[in-house]
């Protein structure tokens, strides 16, 4: 649920008029539930929200109270029956006053629009709320339906780090230890990372899933974490029959780590000739695993590298960067300094970043040389260019730095120019920000704002707030 004061204000209200939590929060983004929380209770202490006596439900369990929940509800508001409605259980869940939670508790169970309110509750620091909500959860959780669970379990992942948060921790993992396969595979795709985590671990225990399905998740999957546990089950899991597709998928992986884990299984199926092309991935850890497994096949990378890029015609655009990342200075130099110069800017940009790798800005004469490439066309090359020769930005021509920062050249030459010359700071540099201060090209704007400590621009219709709860 966004920061935004308005809208969690207004999930409270929605509430009060009755309205389901489903209806006024993002049900599946679990921080929602835990700002509902925090925030109803400082509306109740705020007054925000009040019933006349004869309209709250929980009136009689807290008499010393004041009447609640009148101020959002208006004239009109709707009286609250012998069995409150959802939203008037929500509130009641979230209530400062302990006995009117433990009172809401008796009502939750066969509720589960308010399942993930009773889970915040079995963290609760008033024992007789808590272990009464573990004992709602223990009930509730065996027969809750699979869109029930996939918005409790990321509120129970959530709240898992709070200071009483284990037990309840436990309980979610040990009804997926034993629910319906149905139920748990479901949770694979879940939007919280950690519920996915969670879910796929136990899945991978139990046996559930097969190999091209696991493959499948390591290559689908943005986490990190279930790239790698997916990853390595799937390879646990491969046999001679499926050694095709589980590697097919991994090797089409959209990361590094789940294309690395791939080329390395090329090994272990005998098909080291295949890592070959890898060597040009543009991940540095498939490269490096694509090295290894032609060397266990006794291939040796360095003269593959070499022979592409002697050929300009068909350079791989990351061969400059794989070649300096196994050969040697004093024999691949020139060749990567060749393609500097090549056609395509992948190969520009690669043949750049090598001779970084072998030192070679660090050289004055070489320093030299590499500056025209600060004006390059391709992005891609100037950033390089730019990493480059950062380390020795102080040794580098201000001049020739405040021409790149010109009006007449492109973005991303004037950026980095900037940067350059903000690295040898000096007079230079600051009557060049003042000069800026008012530029209209939006790439240079953050930088030339930070330099003066003005605010950024905000673009119309995203003003920020500050409130906080």
């Amino acid at each position: 649920m966004p920061d935004d004061r308005d809208e969690r204000e207004e999930a409270v209200r929605g509430l009060a008029r009755g309205r389901r939590p489903a209806r006024v929060l993002r049900a599946a983004d679990p921080r929602a539930w835990t700002d509902l929380d925090e925030d109803v209770r400082e509306a109740v202490e705020r007054g925000d929200l009040a019933l006349r006596p004869a309209q709250d439900r929980f009136a009689a369990v807290a008499p010393e109270r004041p009447a609640r929940w009148r101020g959002l509800l208006g004239p009109g508001g709707p009286s609250l029956t012998s069995r409150p409605g959802e939203a008037e259980l929500a509130l009641a869940l979230c209530d400062p006053d302990g006995r009117i939670r433990e009172a809401a508790l008796g009502h939750a169970g066969s509720r589960p629009g308010v399942l993930p309110l009773v889970a915040i509750r079995a963290t609760d620091w008033a024992r007789p709320v808590r272990e009464l909500a573990l004992d709602v959860l223990r009930t509730a959780l065996p027969t809750a339906q699979p869109g029930t669970l996939a918005v409790t379990a990321p509120v129970i992942l959530r709240i898992a780090r709070r200071q009483r948060g284990d037990e309840v921790s436990a309980l979610l993992t040990e009804h997926l230890r034993d629910c319906p396969r149905a139920t748990l595979t479901s949770l694979l795709l879940n939007p919280d990372r950690a519920t996915r985590r969670l879910a796929l671990r136990l899945a991978v225990a139990r046996g559930l899933l097969d190999a091209e399905r696991l493959a499948r998740l390591a290559a689908a999957d943005t986490d990190v974490a279930v790239q790698d546990i997916a990853a390595d089950a799937a390879l646990a899991a491969m046999t001679a029959e499926t050694a095709d597709q589980v590697l097919a998928l991994l090797l089409a992986g959209r990361t590094g780590r789940v294309r690395a884990a791939g080329v390395t299984a090329l090994r272990r199926a005998g098909r080291h000739a295949e890592g070959e092309p890898f060597l040009y991935d543009r991940s540095a850890m498939v490269r490096a695993c694509a090295r290894w497994v032609l060397r266990q096949d006794g291939t040796d990378p360095l003269p593959l590298y070499r022979a592409r890029c002697a050929d300009p015609a068909g350079t791989p655009g990351r061969a400059p960067l794989g070649l300096a990342e196994c050969g040697e200075a004093g024999v691949d130099t020139a060749v990567l300094w060749e393609l500097t110069a090549h056609a395509d800017p992948l190969v520009r940009a690669s043949a750049v970043a090598g001779l970084r790798a072998f030192g070679v800005p660090a050289r004055e004469g070489d320093r030299t040389r590499l500056l025209p490439l600060l004006a390059d066309p391709a992005p891609g090359v100037v950033r390089e260019t730019a990493r480059g020769l950062k380390e020795t930005a102080c040794l580098l021509p201000p001049d020739e730095l405040v021409r790149l920062i010109g009006p007449d050249r492109p973005p991303h030459v004037r950026a980095r120019a900037l940067g350059l010359l903000g690295a040898q700071g000096g007079s230079v540099y600051t009557e060049t920000v003042r000069r800026l201060v008012e530029d209209a090209d939006p790439v240079l704007s953050p930088p030339v704002r930070r330099a003066h400590g003005l605010p950024q621009p905000t673009p119309a219709g995203h003003r920020r707030r500050l409130w906080r709860v």
